[in-house]
């Protein structure tokens, strides 16, 4: 994959639809979010005609703060699953991704500040929708180790969702995979931010 990646949303649309270009603009994923589920579940194309599904990501659960949201292949082989810590999440987000039952590599906000000062000032009319505007969030996974691999950055835009996916170490192609799914699920936990 040529990174940096994008991922470009409408924030208006009825039904969440994601899709995922490299550095070059070619469609590495289409990203089909199910509507009115009690739980979760996305669908992952290789491009928008929908014909074939290469990863799912469903929540073993009904809406809850600390879901498990796992991955699997187009055959139903298990990929992994990433999941939200639950109270640690209200003060900056914070999720594990996981492989065989064991955290695999974390995901966590790169400035705390950035969320609270964005919750403080959603709550003043106008000045609200600058700060959300101005105020975007970036999130780091990092390996056990403490050594960074992907970032995964808000850009400002009024009408859609924009994020951009960063490399910053090279990664197996497994993990580099689990990743994208697990920055794929924030991005559709976390949209309503900046």
């Amino acid at each position: 994959m040529q990174y940096p990646l994008e991922l470009r949303f409408k924030l208006l649309a009825f039904g969440q639809r994601i899709s995922a270009t490299d550095a070059s603009g070619n469609m590495l994923m289409f990203i089909k979010q199910k509507m009115f589920k009690l739980k979760e579940k996305v669908e992952i194309y290789p491009d928008q005609n929908l014909s074939q599904v290469i990863f799912r990501i469903e929540a073993d659960r009904v809406l809850d703060f600390s879901a498990n949201y796992h991955f699997t292949d187009g055959e139903g082989n298990d990929w992994g699953a990433v999941r939200r810590k639950g109270m640690r999440s209200l003060w900056s987000a914070h999720y594990e991704i996981m492989q065989d039952g064991q955290i695999d590599m974390t995901i966590s906000e790169e400035s705390p500040m950035k969320k609270i000062l964005e919750a403080l000032l959603s709550e003043i009319p106008i000045l609200g929708f600058a700060a959300v505007y101005l105020i975007n969030p970036s999130y780091i996974i990092r390996r056990p180790d403490g050594t960074p691999v992907l970032r995964l950055v808000k850009k400002p835009a009024v009408w859609e969702g924009k994020y951009t996916i960063e490399k910053l170490a090279d990664i197996p192609e497994d993990d580099e995979l689990r990743s994208l799914m697990a920055l794929i699920m924030l991005v559709l936990l976390e949209r309503r931010r900046g």
